[in-house]
Formats: C-alpha cells, structure tokens, sequence
C-alpha cells in the first residue's frame, strides 16, 4: 500500500482548508464536500486501480509510480476508448479538436 487511508472528513477539515488557502492550492472538491463533485477524478481513479494497479504486486514505491505513468500516457491516454468522447481515445479527441480550432476562421 503506497498512501495510508485517510479519515473521510481529513480533507474537509479545517486545517486542510487552512493549509490550501495559505499556500495557492485549489482543491478539487466543493465547499460542500460532496463526492459528486470530484466524480470524474473518481471515475479515473477507480478505472486506474481496476485495470492496472490492482492486477499487479509493487515491490517499490518508485517502481509503481513509474509503472502508471507510463499506463496512463500509453493505454489510457493513447489506446483506451473513452464513451464520453464518442468511443476514441483522449489524444485523438484532442487531436481532433486543435484541428478544428486551427482549421476555424479566425475574426479579424
């Protein structure tokens, strides 16, 4: 396990708030501390931990780190299909999309 569990209310807490403010630091989760509002780190998080992290025994910290960077940069990000974007990957929706923003008229 490379992160202890955290108290469900720690990152609603006081000090944290504190902390994040004091130092620049956006969190991602609302003032209201709803799950709903971080769903799709949550959906990646999970997707994460299912298709890889899970399916494989870490013996460093070092070695995991490097390990889902390069899933997230080749599988997710290049091979796996995404339903919310029509069923292609993220790099060609992004791909598609600086396209299109290159191929529109610009004003004048």
């Amino acid at each position: 396990m490379l992160h202890p569990p955290v108290e469900p209310g720690q990152y609603a807490s006081e000090q944290i708030t504190t902390y994040a403010a004091e130092n620049g630091i956006t969190r991602s989760m609302g003032y209201t501390g709803i799950c709903w509002d971080n769903a799709m780190a949550e959906s990646f998080f999970a997707t994460l931990k299912t298709e890889f992290y899970y399916r494989r025994v870490w013996p460093t910290k070092a070695g995991a780190s490097q390990a889902v960077g390069a899933w997230i940069e080749d599988r997710y990000n290049r091979r796996r299909r995404h339903s919310s974007i029509g069923q292609g990957s993220p790099v060609a929706f992004e791909m598609q999309h600086c396209n299109q923003t290159a191929a529109a008229p610009q004003a004048a």
